[in-house]
């Protein structure tokens, strides 16, 4: 990764800072790999007998390396260009995220429009407000202008949101305010030989497998701009027969938000979760 990238990524990681481990050029680089390296603590019989992946944005790359259709130097150098160019998106708008738990009633969409029509009062061109990522029910980020976020934690009550909380990212990520980041990332991953995938891969954008190369390097692109369907994609990966038994899942990388996420979208699927981190590893046999 130190190679492809040109810094030390792996003391980035563990030493920080961490205001440069956040800022997305370099946050999105170490994603893959922090995903790839624990792999070598699941059984090989388990990878044998893996039978789908998914990765939450970025994390899709990784996916797609671990089942055989990019290479990892390749896939690296592909997220390095779409970070960098992300990066350089969020720092000509003022935009963030918001992560908001809803009540039953909320009706996100109308909240978004109400947010809009409040940044056009404020003399806002073309302003973005939109879902950017559908958790699990009665969760969701919203992403754009920060004047948008803002009026939208002021409001907070009005449109049935529980919880607001601004995320610590540089921009408004899957939105169209990412739209300068498209051409870079279509250029290199043309560049880049693409395999069909050797076991089946959920695309964020639509929640359905990835058919074909061409239908990956079209999807990875639109993905920059387009909404991350994790809530749809896990019914779509556990969808099966009543009665039917749930597969083992594995989460592999630093933290457990995905298994969270799961919990609440199928707690069934959930109880066959388990959560694999190179660090914990270690630690547990250092000790």
């Amino acid at each position: 990764a130190e190679k492809v990238l040109g810094y030390d990524l792996l003391s980035l990681c563990l030493e920080g800072p961490r205001d440069a481990l956040d800022r997305t050029q370099h946050c999105q680089p170490a994603a893959p790999p922090g995903s790839e390296a624990p792999l070598g603590s699941v059984s090989p019989q388990v990878v044998e007998r893996c039978v789908a992946a998914a990765g939450y944005s970025v994390g899709e790359f990784a996916a797609l390396v671990f089942a055989g259709a990019l290479g990892f130097a390749e896939a690296l150098y592909a997220v390095k260009v779409r970070a960098e160019a992300m990066q350089k998106a969020s720092e000509a708008v003022p935009s963030g995220m918001l992560s908001v738990v809803g009540r039953r009633e909320a009706n996100y969409k109308f909240a978004c429009l109400e947010a809009r029509k409040h940044c056009e009062s404020l003399g806002i061109e073309n302003p973005v407000c939109t879902v950017s990522n559908y958790l699990f029910p009665d969760s969701r980020v919203i992403a754009g202008h920060l004047q948008a976020l803002e009026f939208l934690q002021e409001n907070a009550r009005k449109y049935y949101f529980k919880r607001t909380k601004m995320l610590p990212v540089s921009g408004a990520f899957h939105t169209r305010l990412m739209e300068p980041a498209v051409e870079p990332l279509a250029e290199v991953l043309k560049s880049i030989e693409i395999q069909k995938p050797l076991l089946c891969v959920y695309s964020n954008v639509d929640g359905k497998k990835y058919m074909h190369s061409k239908h990956i390097q079209k999807l990875l692109v639109k993905q920059v701009v387009s909404p991350v369907l994790w809530e749809q994609t896990m019914h779509s990966v556990y969808e099966r027969k009543q009665g039917t038994e749930f597969p083992y899942t594995y989460e592999v990388g630093p933290g457990n938000q995905l298994g969270a996420i799961l919990k609440q979208c199928n707690l069934k699927a959930w109880k066959q979760y388990k959560h694999v981190d190179a660090l914990e590893d270690e630690e547990a046999a250092d000790t």
